[in-house]
């Protein structure tokens, strides 16, 4: 059994004129999409900028409200819970933001971004236990422990990413939506951030939905991968086979985007 199953899923947003606002139509962000994420692997979701992908790994975690359609997570359904019912499940489900300039409180400390959702979380830690937590985790992310003094803005883009990831990583979770986590960065560090997530996958049997619009990236982390395009699967296929012989004209075009040497 897949540890996500995602069956017809609509997100839909409605669009209103006028002074009565009149319901006119709706633009179709996630429009009858269908696949499924095996335990401890990773499906890439690539597609341009306004294909819908961020808004689906939104839906899938409950963070945006779904129009319709099914998700089951472990075999059970998620979308009918409401947000206290679904609470303990959101520590299994967490989410690594594209912008790490943007996702960290720039007024906090490192040592309460990351232990913030232990705090929430896990009530019954001391305070000591999640100093020793959040020290852990940063050397599980290569930063080190004495960092977590410290504020966002004293840190490299690459280095923010990685205080991301540890906050993501302080609940225990085994399912984790990375949307676009390396678009932000430089390519030097894209590399070093791939192969984090690569290294914490294999020691921590995560499982990921990994969200890029650069099928480079996609190509070294991914064992499944979703193309995405107007709201739309348009092609589902092993990473071999799709790297190897695309069918649809949308996914050929993306890798012949995709920068070559020389």
């Amino acid at each position: 059994m897949p540890l996500l199953e995602v069956t017809n899923l609509r997100t839909w947003f409605p669009v209103t004129t006028g002074l009565l606002r009149r319901h006119t139509g709706d633009v179709k962000a996630v429009d009858d999409v269908s696949f499924a994420v095996e335990e401890g692997t990773t499906v890439g979701l690539v597609g341009e900028s306004g294909s819908g992908k961020t808004t689906l790994g939104r839906t899938v975690l409950k963070l945006t409200p779904a129009t319709g359609g099914s998700i089951r997570y472990n075999g059970r359904e998620i979308l009918p819970l409401s947000q206290r019912a679904f609470r303990p499940l959101r520590r299994e489900m967490q989410m690594i933001f594209q912008d790490p300039f943007g996702s960290l409180n720039p007024r906090l400390s490192i040592l309460s971004i990351i232990a913030e959702p232990l705090e929430i979380h896990f009530p019954e830690m001391t305070r000591a236990d999640r100093r020793e937590r959040v020290a852990g985790l940063l050397r599980q992310v290569g930063l080190a422990p004495e960092m977590m003094t410290r504020y966002p803005h004293e840190f490299s883009g690459g280095q923010r990413q990685r205080i991301g990831i540890a906050r993501a990583l302080a609940v225990k979770p085994k399912f984790i939506v990375c949307d676009e986590p390396v678009s932000a960065l430089d390519v030097s560090v894209q590399a070093q951030i791939v192969n984090l997530l690569q290294d914490l996958q294999e020691e921590l049997g995560l499982t990921y939905l990994f969200i890029a619009h650069d099928l480079a990236v996609v190509e070294h982390i991914s064992n499944h991968v979703l193309v995405m395009y107007h709201g739309k699967i348009v092609e589902s296929a092993s990473a071999e086979a799709l790297y190897a012989d695309p069918q649809h004209p949308y996914t050929r075009k993306l890798l012949a985007a995709v920068p070559t040497v020389g």
